[in-house]
């Protein structure tokens, strides 16, 4: 392997296609050490979940920009998995308020652990704070301006 190309990546490709390329390998790595869970993705239903207990499927449609057919059918799986519950609104029969079961309380901090194992082996440090606030800035600009559309 040379230094001017690797996973179809090269020196003059688009910054934004190196950002693409490290969030595909952690999920990779990721995925290879929960192997047995069968989540990819979905795991991110679970985390968000998990930080906002008691979030409506409009809040993850919203967030993931996913259709509420892909939320709703994803939002299935893992409450058949027993990852998440939902419980009915009171304020609003119609909707449900959603909140991380056993198993999705012990899946997040484990993965949450790999990551962070990922992170150090990568050479993402503490350091690195003023740029991954920066990144989060520029994703947050990135979603407002499709919100513009």
């Amino acid at each position: 392997m040379d230094n001017e190309s690797f996973q179809a990546l090269t020196r003059n490709s688009p910054f934004i296609a190196w950002i693409h390329n490290i969030s595909l390998n952690q999920q990779k790595y990721i995925k290879s050490k929960f192997r047995d869970l069968n989540l990819d993705h979905d795991v991110r239903y679970v985390m968000f979940i998990y930080d906002n207990p008691n979030c409506s499927q409009e809040d993850l449609v919203n967030m993931f920009s996913q259709s509420k057919g892909n939320v709703a059918k994803v939002l299935k799986k893992l409450e058949d998995l027993d990852y998440i519950k939902r419980k009915t609104n009171p304020e609003n029969r119609r909707k449900y308020m959603l909140t991380t079961a056993e198993k999705g309380n012990e899946l997040v901090p484990r993965y949450r652990q790999v990551s962070k194992e990922w992170e150090k082996k990568v050479g993402i440090t503490d350091s690195d704070g003023e740029l991954k606030k920066r990144i989060k800035e520029i994703a947050i600009n990135g979603m407002k301006l499709i919100g513009e559309e």
